[in-house]
């Protein structure tokens, strides 16, 4: 582990290309302030975490998330500092600078990690507090006896063997060692445990709960059907779709409009718009007549729906919101928008599941649609209608239960909720790290790396135990056959520090050790679109 803290302190640059009146000076990384413009060329490493303001490239990420495959970067995107660019140019505003930066916060948890212990620890402490006194008892025992039986040259071996082949130094290091181990391996995978505590916690973990939107979801609804009528194209009736909701601030609206704008380089202005509060809107172009809202708005333009109406069940039973189109008075099409789970989200249930661990999904979505998602993701408990601030009583319920229960959310509005679980997972951190509630930070956006940072916890945790158990056995057996006269002291100073290397290479061997996840194939798949009463 502190192999892994070197390793991330020597990516950080030394000096930093600054745009200054208009002219590039380099600077020393430690004089780089919020707002600078910094150039950075292709092949060099990124001085310090800020946003793309010019340039277009991919950026390697690979030694702070894990992610194996360079991330494309343009105007908008945040680079955290200590990357590589790989390709292009690129002018970054710095926004976050010497502490504050994402490198400097993960050395920073990854070393308060590493100075914590978990609970078990205690347990050790105690064992050896009580272990020194009882070797002295053992070794003057075995020192009277050997004196009165061989007299004073063999006692004194004998004690030497007992006192140099006691080790309580295993017993001491058993915990430390693989909690260091586990911390610096999680490092390498974008998982930071915060400490000791939630290690040992999850070996007992029964349950993990989601939070939906923003976690399991991409947070943003997404076109996922579009059903037309009377000879209306998928592509015209989209397109009249975001022509009507150009000038609309309703939810659907963007999601319209970005669907719309995949197959088009731009989306018309509508002639006259108007917005219907509750129900739609209507606007006017090429002097068409379009309207767009739902159920209620057709009925009260007179526009018959009947004919639709066994589509609108279907979609609006996948727990999908459904908008319908009518130009010049005749039905156009059916859009269907929903919030569509993140990628990866099947495969990381599906690890969880096959741990032997339930999963639920959290949500203040109505139940319909909450279950429509969990059913897409293979999730079969779902906790729905839950108000923001009532998250932390359904994890409570749940621990009530007498299960240990993990909350997987954002770290920032489920920060409740992740402080009331007995380990709170924040996903997606990225750069905001310290603000995280978790007991463990996932740095990448990546839902299979809770299974990960869940699966490392609880191998630390054995890792401890078998550490203890060999630590326990060898004094067990050790002592009894150096007090009775069976070892050399040469032999007992050796035997107490292969007992000592034993401890540390076992848990070393958790630094070398690999996770794999099996691959399965999404089988969610978008209906599409279908043609009726064309």
């Amino acid at each position: 582990s502190a192999t892994s803290i070197r390793k991330l302190l020597e990516l950080q640059p030394t000096i930093a290309r600054v745009l200054k009146d208009g002219k590039e000076v380099e600077v020393p990384i430690d004089e780089v302030q919020v707002n600078d413009v910094i150039i950075v060329k292709p092949g060099e490493k990124i001085p310090t975490d800020g946003v793309v303001i010019a340039g277009y490239s991919s950026v390697d990420e690979k030694i702070i998330t894990g992610e194996s495959i360079p991330v494309e970067k343009n105007v908008g995107s945040e680079v955290i500092g200590a990357t590589v660019n790989k390709a292009g140019l690129l002018r970054v505003k710095a926004t976050k600078v010497g502490e504050e930066t994402a490198l400097s916060q993960i050395v920073h948890l990854v070393e308060e990690a590493q100075a914590s212990s978990a609970p078990v620890q205690k347990f050790a402490d105690r064992v050896v507090g009580k272990f020194v006194p009882i070797v002295f008892s053992v070794a003057a025992v075995s020192f009277a006896y050997w004196y009165v039986v061989s007299g004073f040259s063999t006692a004194f071996f004998v004690l030497l063997a007992v006192l140099l082949i006691a080790c309580p130094c295993a017993l001491g290091i058993a915990t430390p060692t693989a909690i260091l181990a586990g911390v610096g391996k999680g490092a390498e995978y974008g998982i930071l445990l915060r400490s000791g505590e939630y290690v040992e916690r999850a070996r007992k973990l029964k349950t993990v709960v989601f939070d939906k939107t923003g976690t399991l979801t991409k947070g943003e609804p997404s076109v996922t059907d579009i059903v037309v009528y009377n000879s209306y194209t998928e592509k015209d009736a989209l397109k009249l779709a975001a022509i009507a909701e150009k000038g609309s601030e309703h939810p659907l609206a963007e999601a319209i409009l970005k669907a719309a704008r995949q197959g088009e380089s731009s989306v018309p202005d509508a002639e006259s718009f108007e917005a219907v509060p509750g129900h739609g809107v209507r606007c006017t172009y090429e002097n068409k007549r379009i309207l767009l809202g739902n159920r209620r708005f057709m009925q009260d333009e007179n526009i018959p729906i009947e004919e639709l109406e066994q589509d609108l069940e279907r979609l609006e039973g996948q727990g999908k919101t459904v908008m319908i189109l009518a130009v010049d008075g005749q039905l156009a099409g059916v859009v269907a928008a929903m919030d569509t789970p993140k990628e990866n989200a099947v495969e990381a249930i599906s690890k969880l599941k096959s741990m032997g661990l339930e999963v639920a999904m959290l949500t203040g979505d109505n139940e319909r649609t909450a279950k429509a998602i969990a059913e897409q993701l293979g999730i079969d408990q779902v906790i729905a209608n839950v108000l923001p601030w009532e998250k932390v009583n359904a994890i409570k319920k749940l621990q009530g239960e007498g299960k240990t229960v993990a909350m997987v959310g954002d770290g920032i509005n489920d920060a409740p909720a992740l402080a009331q679980a007995d380990i709170g997972i924040a996903i997606g951190s990225g750069t905001d790290i310290a603000k995280e509630t978790g007991g463990i930070v996932l740095i990448k956006d990546d839902l299979r790396d809770v299974a990960l940072g869940i699966e490392l916890s609880k191998r630390t945790m054995m890792k401890i135990n078998s550490n203890l158990f060999w630590a326990v056995i060898y004094n067990t057996v050790m002592i009894p056959v150096a007090a009775i006269g069976l070892m050399n002291p040469i032999f007992a100073a050796g035997a107490m520090a292969i007992s000592s290397l034993t401890v540390v290479s076992n848990s070393a061997l958790l630094k070398l050790s690999t996770f794999k996840f099996q691959k399965f194939n999404d089988q969610t798949k978008n209906n599409g679109g279908e043609n009726k009463h064309g």
